[in-house]
């Protein structure tokens, strides 16, 4: 096979003080990467082009061998405990040391690539992978720079990973052998142990949640965002099962980013360059626009093929039921780039609300927006997760607590200040139950959601009437098109109104216990948007 090396001045590892003996492969295209991985046994091709690799023993992220080193830059700032666990800066320098010294007779693929779309906030990144297919995710997952952008490159921020690389816990200050360190004093991330590459995306949106709120005053965020052909722009929070990327994919509006954006005084941009889309019981009738991504070039994480055949069987759990995809973003039809857009005009906090007590939809004041935000709230049903028999549930600090380094206040009131600045509405839509709980009540209809979100998207919701929600204080429209009246006030699709009153009590009752926890840093704003017990 000819040699793939690619040309350039000095080492792109040079600012390590550090050679290999190995080759270094730099800035190799998809297909040389597709090439390289097969040779080396990474994976498959399958039938549409896409490659197929294993992530190994770890097939999702570890957070809690996910570390942050404690110094002078991040000692007051950070948000330290279970989330953000301190890692002495000596320990990183050694680990740091012994990594490279793993790596000096291996082969290495190194990319430049950009974290953000706004140029004016972007990082520039350079990856160092032991893997030609992760060298293809990073390709695919960050923003692709130009020949001119590469010409005059100077990366500020570096991810080594190396999955093959163990570290020792008894001197090397993990738990575990597997880690992803943050640096950002240093400005690098170490990841090893784990060749599950979505800890290299997710660290990198952590640094970006420590850098853009901190230090710029723009708001970071874990969400999905698209715009429509008049250029209002709109925002979809939500946790897994909540809809977040069936309501965000519009045939009628264009995709501007699936999962990471910032917001700035301009607008919002998108932080990544492709989607990592989860593919457990894909089909082309259910998400058409991701299923028809799968092709050369896309990568596809811990699927199977169909026996006897190179077709990928979407419906095989035996290795994990977070199967996933990789794609550059113009991939998908309907996206626009570069993914930059206006200011938000509305923005959804996605819920599945398993107890049937929140609305389809209700607008949040300012208040209600922030607590809302850092509550994070919706809850899993059986089926959803192994040993969960019951709704569950879950509060997740600004629909992304596992990537904040920052205290989840500082979010939320960054958010509260751009919502006022710019007059933006914040909606709650309710995807889960009404007329009772799960196991009584019934799901609520997709169309009737799609409806509710046209209608505030459409400016149609400024023309109807609405009525305070008498526990959580939302506004509730009392009509919408195209949705019956019946099903907008939960209390009266109850078959016993008594028992509703009971579990809105009893849902506000546990808002109220989860916010204690951030209670402490809370403004008297925030803390006015709270359920009333």
């Amino acid at each position: 096979m000819q040699d793939q090396v690619l040309e350039f001045q000095t080492s792109p590892l040079s600012f390590l003080d550090f050679e290999t003996s190995g080759k270094v492969h730099y800035n190799l295209p998809p297909a040389a990467l597709v090439e390289l991985a097969l040779a080396r046994k990474e994976g498959y091709l399958t039938e549409t082009g896409a490659l197929m690799a294993d992530t190994g023993t770890f097939t999702g992220r570890s957070p809690k061998d996910r570390y942050i080193v404690l110094d002078e830059k991040t000692r007051d700032s950070v948000w330290w405990g279970d989330i953000n666990i301190a890692f002495e800066p000596k320990k990183f320098e050694a680990l740091q040391a012994k990594m490279l010294d793993f790596l000096q007779d291996k082969d290495l693929f190194v990319r430049d690539a950009f974290a953000g779309a706004d140029p004016n906030h972007r990082l520039n990144l350079r990856v160092i992978n032991t893997l030609a297919w992760h060298n293809l995710f990073c390709n695919n997952m960050f923003l692709r720079p130009s020949e001119e952008e590469l010409s005059s490159f100077e990366n500020d921020f570096t991810i080594i990973c190396a999955p093959e690389f163990r570290a020792d816990p008894a001197t090397d200050g993990t738990k575990n052998p597997n880690f992803a360190i943050l640096n950002l004093s240093k400005r690098m991330i170490l990841i090893g142990g784990t060749a599950y590459a979505g800890e290299m995306k997710k660290g990198i949106f952590s640094v970006l949640n420590y850098i853009l709120p901190h230090e710029k005053q723009i708001l970071s965020m874990h969400c999905s965002a698209n715009v429509g052909k008049n250029g209002d722009t709109a925002i979809f929070f939500g946790l897994s099962g909540t809809g977040k990327t069936t309501l965000s994919a519009d045939p009628n509006r264009s995709l501007i980013g699936d999962d990471e954006h910032g917001w700035t005084s301009n607008g919002v941009f998108n932080f990544e360059g492709g989607c990592y889309a989860k593919v457990i019981d894909l089909s082309r009738e259910k998400e058409p626009e991701i299923f028809d991504a799968i092709r050369f070039g896309a990568i596809v994480e811990n699927t199977r093929f169909k026996k006897n055949s190179r077709e990928i069987d979407y419906s095989n759990k035996s290795v994990t039921e977070n199967t996933r995809t990789a794609y550059p973003i113009n991939f998908i039809p309907n996206a626009i780039q570069p993914s930059v857009a206006g200011i938000p005009k509305n923005i959804f906090f996605l819920t599945a609300d398993a107890f049937g007590v929140i609305p389809p939809i209700s607008k949040l004041n300012k208040s209600q927006a922030m607590y809302h935000f850092i509550s994070g709230y919706t809850a899993k049903v059986a089926g959803t997760e192994m040993g969960i028999t019951e709704p569950k549930l879950t509060f997740s600090a600004c629909f992304g607590a596992a990537f904040l380094p920052l205290h989840p206040t500082a979010y939320a009131t960054l958010f509260g200040e751009k919502m006022e600045a710019y007059e933006t509405n914040v909606w709650l839509i309710n995807t889960g139950w009404t007329g009772g709980p799960y196991g009584t009540g019934s799901r609520m209809k997709l169309a009737y959601t799609r409806a509710m979100i046209s209608a505030a998207l459409d400016g149609e919701l400024e023309k109807v009437t609405f009525v305070s929600h008498p526990v959580f204080g939302f506004q509730v429209p009392q009509s919408c098109p195209e949705v019956p009246s019946e099903i907008l006030n939960p209390r009266a699709t109850w078959p016993n109104a008594g028992n509703y009153d009971k579990q809105a009590q009893e849902l506000a009752y546990s808002f109220i216990k989860n916010f204690e926890q951030f209670s402490e840093f809370a403004s008297a704003d925030i803390l006015a948007g709270a359920p009333k017990v």
